[in-house]
């Protein structure tokens, strides 16, 4: 299965894309983020809607660019191809969803041709769960500092957010990446889960 035209390869450094990529990242990126600042803007201390696009374009968005960027670029270090379609039907009904205050978030995936046995695919699997409990860490840190305003509301939103991704992402049935790490390694499997739920404990803490 051929996922990039060549004509249409952009080449970053190691890890090859398309314009067809770049523009599903952006549509699911868009959709996702004015999906979440429909539902966020009830519980922000402001119902500006630019706000709440900033808080979970930054948050969630960020996380799930984050999310399917690792599922990426571990497969092509792999030799593997690998691009991130989105599921444009999906993103509309996010969108909708979101007015009745809850959200089916499936907003795409990451496809991947080429030669994967169960280690590489637990790996390729464990990267996104790594990728957010990374990015959590990171508005963790932003907390610990502490941040004020808007910027508090992006780091909260970001380690909470962040957080639940990894942990629901290790689910291990379905089409979940929980099912492929936990087939591969039940010592990495834990590990991300186990972090997984400490985050969700210090959200406790600290909120």
């Amino acid at each position: 299965m051929k996922l990039i035209n060549p004509r249409n390869q952009i080449q970053l450094g190691s890890v090859s894309t398309s314009r067809t990529e770049l523009i599903d990242l952006i549509k699911a990126w868009l959709a996702i983020s004015i999906a979440f600042a429909i539902l966020l803007r009830s519980s922000l201390p402001s119902p500006n809607f630019l706000i709440s696009f900033m808080v979970a374009s930054l948050s969630v968005g960020f996380g799930f660019i984050a999310h399917e960027l690792a599922h990426k670029v571990v497969a092509q270090k792999y030799g593997c191809q690998a691009e991130f379609r989105s599921w444009d039907k999906m993103l509309i009904l996010a969108v909708v969803m979101s007015f009745f205050g809850f959200i089916i978030a499936a907003p795409g995936a990451v496809m991947i041709s080429g030669p994967v046995g169960k280690k590489r695919n637990g790996k390729i699997s464990a990267a996104g769960a790594i990728a957010n409990l990374i990015v959590a860490g990171l508005f963790l840190s932003l907390l610990l500092i502490p941040v004020t305003g808007v910027f508090f509301l992006i780091a909260r939103y970001g380690f909470m957010i962040n957080t639940w991704l990894a942990l629901f992402n290790m689910l291990p049935i379905g089409i979940f990446d929980g099912k492929k790490v936990l087939n591969w390694s039940k010592p990495v499997y834990a590990t991300i889960v186990i972090v997984s739920i400490a985050f969700l404990a210090l959200q406790g803490i600290i909120f």
